[in-house]
């Protein structure tokens, strides 16, 4: 299923989406939209947080309905148009009574079919489907429960759809509050290339220190635009306050930002290179064989010897010595783990099926 790009990413490159992580007052929303217009005049969307699904019961939670009043406001006072999550349909309903512009499905209502299927057919029900809505990414990084939540919109109508990127919820994210695992949207990308998506580099961030090289990240990597937390006092936000950027900060990373052109330009310099990985990868998998076909021969002498599968001191030593190496020719010691990580849980798993032959 191919979803077309979203009219609201056509306009201008990149989009840009401001506003705080949650409406707090009257006072708080104008003073921020203010001053994003004074400081970052490219910003066209405001948003904000209404209904905040909040981990603990004590936490803040959000202003509700009252806060739809305040949003509406905004528009008419900024010209901004705005935007804020929903979780179920009566949500969808209060939005389009107050005549917000566009709605959001946020990551962990995307994670649940069924929350998402009722979220569609509330918005078919109500002839809705011409509002903008934006999925994020399901807490766990799954790209089919991602795709699955936008067809699920698709199916019933919906014209305008957004994919944003907020990160995933794992064990290790190393210095980010989320993991970006920038594969799952770039997979997302190859199977739906038509798609807009957007970056959230707050919730990826966790800190304002990290959201700018987030930003720029999602730009090498061509996204359609950014939906960045923004609150003209973010020490005093009731939620994520240590994620949130002033208006002034805003403006800064904007214009910091290198947007590079998506067209595919085919320079003999860049095209001479390309054929130079493009052979390179046939020969990774190409070895990649090779090495299976040795696990398989393996594993017959394994069996022959009543030897186990896995031999976690040989694999110690082994992982030992490819870290090292890779250190000693600079590459990153990380990115080589995850890869001989998957390929001896291949192997593990071709030498298995080898013994049960």
């Amino acid at each position: 299923m191919l979803i077309p790009q979203s009219d609201l990413t056509k306009a201008l490159k990149p989009f840009i989406i401001a506003g705080p992580c949650s409406a707090e007052s009257p006072q708080q929303l104008l003073q921020t939209a203010i001053e994003i217009k004074q400081n970052a005049a490219c910003v066209q969307w405001f948003r904000a947080g209404v209904w905040k699904p909040r981990t603990r019961p004590s936490s803040f939670e959000g202003m509700g309905e009252q806060a739809l009043v305040w949003l509406s406001e905004i528009k008419e006072k900024t010209g901004l148009k705005v935007c804020t999550e929903v979780v179920k349909p009566k949500h969808i309903e209060l939005c389009l009574k107050h005549n917000i512009d566009a709605l959001w499905i946020g990551a962990r209502t995307s994670t649940n079919p069924i929350l998402v299927q009722e979220l569609a057919n509330c918005i078919r029900d109500l002839g809705a489907t011409n509002v903008p809505v934006m999925v994020k990414n399901p807490v766990n990084p799954d790209v089919n429960l991602w795709i699955g939540a936008m067809e699920r919109l698709f199916n019933v109508g919906c014209e305008d759809i957004v994919a944003v990127h907020r990160g995933f919820s794992l064990m290790n994210s190393g210095k980010y509050r989320q993991s970006p695992l920038w594969s799952v949207p770039i997979e997302l990308k190859r199977v739906m290339p038509s798609l807009s998506i957007l970056c959230d580099p707050s919730h990826i961030a966790g800190k304002r220190d990290y959201i700018f090289e987030i930003s720029q990240m999602a730009m090498n990597l061509s996204y359609d635009g950014l939906m960045i937390e923004t609150h003209y006092d973010p020490e005093t936000a009731q939620t994520d306050s240590r994620q949130q950027i002033t208006p002034q900060q805003l403006a800064v990373l904007l214009n910091r930002l290198t947007v590079p052109s998506k067209e595919n330009k085919t320079m003999s310099s860049v095209t001479a290179i390309r054929e130079q990985i493009d052979r390179i990868d046939s020969e990774i998998i190409e070895l990649l064989q090779r090495r299976m076909k040795h696990s398989e021969d393996l594993a017959l002498i394994k069996r022959a010897e009543n030897m186990s599968l896995y031999q976690p001191n040989r694999w110690k030593q082994l992982l030992e010595q490819h870290l090292a190496e890779a250190e000693q020719k600079g590459l990153s010691a990380d990115f080589v783990k995850i890869i001989f990580e998957q390929i001896h849980e291949e192997s593990i798993k071709v030498q298995s099926h080898s013994f049960q032959r």
